[in-house]
């Protein structure tokens, strides 16, 4: 069931930058709304002191080939690489330590209500948890792509130990936002239009996001 809706919500999703097939946004939703948090107890209350130089990455922080994932985290195309592709990109080579892999947001947005306040939930856990932590909670949000709520969220905290009502006071303030938006203009400014967009020692992976083009262009640094 929710593989058949992830490939649902990339389906409509056309090229992206340099030839990837991707997500080019056309946001829907409505921005700024409150924060229903569902079952969670929270009095929410904007977080102090974010953390905004924090950039979440795995692997060994010296490695010579470092690849950068720009990512919406309403992109349905950014869902099916996270939850069908990276799995295998982690196991080949960010476990064994062959890559630095850095995630960088990029919120076209494709959903305005959800993009920012999931991308900065997700670096509040990490800020606070961890890079594990991070991408533990980053999966479980894609899990949930297209039924975003508070209660979605909350869930997925719990998934990465984080605290729910912390990362729903992140997704709810954005104190992250600012940090985003520089990743975005970091992204726009090496040609990136569309998500998922990766990038291999600063070279755009060619024509897919698939695990093997991704290890293909890897393989050819290495």
């Amino acid at each position: 069931m929710e593989r058949t809706r992830r490939s649902l919500l990339a389906a409509g999703a056309t090229v992206g930058v340099v030839g990837v097939a991707g997500c080019l946004g056309g946001g829907s939703g409505d921005g700024g709304q409150s924060l229903d948090t569902g079952s969670y107890d929270c009095s929410l209350s904007e977080p102090a002191d974010p953390d905004l130089g924090y950039r979440p990455a795995l692997g060994d922080p010296d490695a010579d080939v470092v690849v950068r994932a720009f990512e919406d985290f309403t992109c349905g195309h950014c869902a099916t690489y996270n939850l069908d592709h990276f799995p295998t990109i982690r196991e080949e080579y960010v476990d064994p330590g062959r890559i630095r892999y850095e995630h960088w947001d990029f919120p076209i947005p494709v959903n305005e209500t959800w993009a920012v306040p999931v991308a900065s939930a997700a670096r509040g856990v990490g800020a606070r948890h961890g890079d594990e932590a991070f991408f533990e909670f980053a999966e479980a949000a894609y899990e949930s792509q297209g039924s975003y709520s508070g209660e979605a969220l909350g869930a997925a905290a719990e998934t990465a130990g984080a605290d729910p009502c912390a990362v729903l006071a992140d997704a709810e303030f954005s104190p992250y936002e600012e940090a985003s938006q520089d990743d975005k203009s970091e992204g726009r400014d090496a040609g990136v239009q569309g998500t998922p967009a990766i990038f291999v020692n600063g070279d755009p992976v060619q024509g897919s996001y698939a695990a093997e083009s991704v290890g293909e262009a890897i393989d050819a640094e290495l």
